[in-house]
């Protein structure tokens, strides 16, 4: 890890640590500057009453700069929510995590960002393409190409 990328989500951490996160977002570990996870449960009235979701977050020596990978842990029994931009291997396809990406960003806004994506959802049900790309999906979800184009979703 790189002393930007160890600095930067140093201060992270203790402006979380600091400050508490959002309604519904809850840290569960940052052992390290390498793997964080966090629950994320949509508020109000939504497709996802009382559900609560885990996002991990994997950051690489150039974070900021490059965007953290983020997606929903599915290990030990997890799922990942239905929505039309999340694969059941838990990968997301948002532009925040790809082309949009900007160092500004920090994992709050990812987080809120993420939860802000499934409180607008007005379908349970997974992208077409699923089964294919779950099959040949890499491990790491920044190596995908995702197209972004319904944000209607």
């Amino acid at each position: 890890m790189t002393t930007i990328s160890a600095r930067r989500l140093g201060r992270e951490l203790k402006e979380i640590q600091a400050e508490g996160l959002p309604v519904g977002i809850n840290l569960v570990s940052a052992d390290d500057f390498e793997e964080w996870f966090f629950t994320v449960e949509v508020m109000g009235e939504s497709m996802y009453p009382g559900e609560v979701f885990t996002l991990k977050f994997t950051f690489d020596s150039q974070y900021p700069i490059s965007s953290p990978a983020v997606q929903f842990d599915v290990s030990g029994g997890k799922e990942s929510p239905m929505h039309g931009h999340v694969y059941s291997n838990g990968h997301i396809c948002a532009s925040i995590l790809g082309t949009e990406w900007s160092p500004v960003l920090s994992v709050v806004a990812v987080c809120v960002t993420i939860q802000s994506m499934l409180a607008s959802s007005k379908k349970r049900e997974r992208p077409p393409d699923n089964d294919r790309y779950v099959r040949s999906a890499p491990k790491n979800p920044k190596k995908t190409q995702f197209v972004y184009h319904d944000d209607d979703v």
